[in-house]
C-alpha cells in the first residue's frame, strides 16, 4: 500500500490549484479561528501583540498574518511549508510592511536569537507531528508567550478526537476538485493538554468550535489557549513537572458517575442553578470511593447499584479558585429500580439521553467525566487532567472504536 502524502505535498496541490483559479482571499476584518467567520474569540486572545514578535505556524495565503500587522500592528513572522501556499501570500502581501514571508519548515526554521513573543496557529498544527513541532515552539517562544491554535476536534464525517497521539488520514476539500488525502493528528482535548503540559507549556483555555445551528456541519474545532512556562528546557519527560513544595492543604474529593441503561442512553439531572449534571457528590468519611458512588446513585436518583457494579474509570484534577478538585469518574450500567426525584436533593427531573444529544449547560465535572469516557463527544469544558485507571476485564467495553 502505497502512503499517503505528505502535509507539504498534499497543501501544495492544494494552493496550486488556488494559483490557477487566481483566487486569493481577502484580509478578515477579525481572526476566525473555525470555518466560520464571528465564531469564537478574534485575536485579543493573544494579549497585547502592537509592537510584539508574533509566529504565523503554517501561514498559508498570508491575509491572517497580514490582518495582524495592519489592524494590530504585530511584527509577524509567517512560515509556511508548501512552496504553492507561500507563492499566493507573496503575489498578494509581498510589499506589506511589519510582515516576513518564510518558506520551509518551522522547526527548521525556529532557532532565533530572539524568541518570538506569541506563536498562533489556525488548523495547521493538526498537521505536525506534536512530538516534533511542540519542544520547537518551547525552545522559540519568550518565558510567558502564549501559543494560541486550532485543530480539528471532529470531520466531515462525524468521526470524533483519537485517544491515541497517533495521525490518521483525513481530508482537505476544494470546491469540486478531489479530495487530497493527508495525515493529522486529531486528538482529544485531554491529550492535547497532556502534550503541552510534557513540553513545558501551561494549559489555560479549551473552547469548541461549532458551526452555526443553521448550517448543520458536524465539524467541531478545538480553540486551545496555553503559555510557555519559564525556566524550562524543551526535552521528553516521562510525568508532568514535579515540585518540592507541599501541596495547599485546600481540596475536594468527589465522584461522577455516568449511568448508562441498555440502549447507551446517559442519566442526567437538572440542578436547582439551572446546570445539568450527572449523578456524583463528595466522598464521605470512611467511604471507599465505589461505596460513595452507590450511596450518591441511591441518594439523588433512588437507583440501586452495589459496589461491584461501579467501574472507576480514572482521577480527573482541576482547580476551583484555591481548591484543588479531584472527581472520581464512575461508571454504572447495572442497577435496579427508575430514577426518580428523591426527598430533600437540589438535583431532579432525571430522564435518560441519547450520549449525542447531550444539552448545553453541563456542570462543569459532569462535563469532564463525559469527555474523558468518551473524548469524540463535542462538550467544552474548562480544562483538567484525566489520569485513567488500568481497564479491568468488566469495562473492556469502555474503550472507544475510532
Amino acid at each position: 500500500m502505497d502512503s499517503p502524502p505528505s502535509y507539504e505535498q498534499s497543501w501544495t496541490v492544494y494552493g496550486q490549484r488556488q494559483l490557477d483559479r487566481g483566487f486569493t482571499p481577502d484580509v478578515p476584518r477579525r481572526i476566525s479561528w473555525g470555518l466560520w467567520p464571528d465564531v469564537g474569540p478574534g485575536a485579543e486572545i493573544l494579549g497585547e501583540i502592537r509592537g510584539k514578535r508574533v509566529l504565523d505556524i503554517g501561514s498559508g495565503a498570508g491575509h491572517h498574518a497580514v490582518h495582524l500587522a495592519q489592524t494590530h500592528g504585530a511584527l509577524v513572522t509567517a512560515i509556511e511549508m508548501s512552496p504553492t501556499q507561500h507563492q499566493r501570500a507573496l503575489d498578494a502581501h509581498t510589499d506589506v510592511a511589519g510582515v516576513d514571508f518564510l518558506l520551509g519548515d518551522m522547526v527548521d526554521l525556529l532557532p532565533h536569537p530572539e524568541p518570538y513573543d506569541a506563536a498562533y496557529a489556525i488548523g495547521t498544527l493538526a498537521y505536525l507531528d506534536p512530538h516534533h513541532a511542540l519542544p520547537a515552539l518551547r525552545d522559540g517562544l519568550r518565558d510567558g508567550a502564549p501559543l494560541v491554535f486550532s485543530v480539528l476536534h471532529t470531520d466531515l464525517h462525524g468521526h470524533g478526537p483519537s485517544s491515541e497521539v497517533a495521525p490518521r488520514e483525513q481530508e482537505i476539500r476544494l470546491r469540486d476538485d478531489p479530495p487530497l488525502p493527508v495525515q493529522m493528528w486529531v486528538l482529544s482535548s485531554l491529550l492535547w493538554e497532556d502534550l503541552l503540559t510534557q513540553y513545558g507549556f501551561v494549559v489555560e483555555n479549551i473552547e469548541l468550535l461549532r458551526a452555526p445551528v443553521e448550517d448543520e456541519n458536524p465539524v467541531v474545532q478545538q480553540l486551545i489557549s496555553a503559555r510557555r512556562l519559564p525556566g524550562r528546557s524543551a526535552r521528553q519527560v516521562s510525568s508532568r513537572p514535579r515540585t518540592s513544595r507541599p501541596p495547599v492543604p485546600h481540596a475536594a474529593l468527589g465522584v461522577g458517575v455516568i449511568v448508562t441503561n441498555p440502549q447507551g442512553d446517559v442519566l442526567i439531572g437538572e440542578h436547582e442553578r439551572g446546570t445539568v449534571e450527572c449523578p456524583g457528590g463528595t466522598v464521605e468519611a470512611g467511604e471507599s470511593l465505589e461505596e460513595a458512588v452507590v450511596r450518591e446513585l441511591r441518594e439523588e436518583t433512588g437507583l440501586e447499584a452495589t459496589v461491584a457494579d461501579v467501574v472507576l474509570l480514572g482521577t480527573l484534577l482541576d482547580h476551583v479558585g484555591d481548591v484543588v478538585r479531584m472527581t472520581i469518574a464512575a461508571r454504572v450500567d447495572r442497577w435496579n429500580g427508575i430514577p426518580a426525584d428523591q426527598p430533600g436533593e437540589i438535583i431532579g427531573s432525571w430522564r435518560w439521553t441519547p450520549v449525542h444529544e447531550l444539552p448545553d449547560g453541563l456542570f462543569v465535572c459532569s462535563a469532564q467525566i463525559l469527555t474523558a469516557w468518551r473524548p469524540d463527544l463535542p462538550i467544552s469544558h474548562p480544562p483538567a487532567t484525566f489520569t485513567p485507571y488500568r481497564c479491568s476485564p468488566s469495562s473492556a467495553a469502555l474503550e472507544t472504536a475510532e
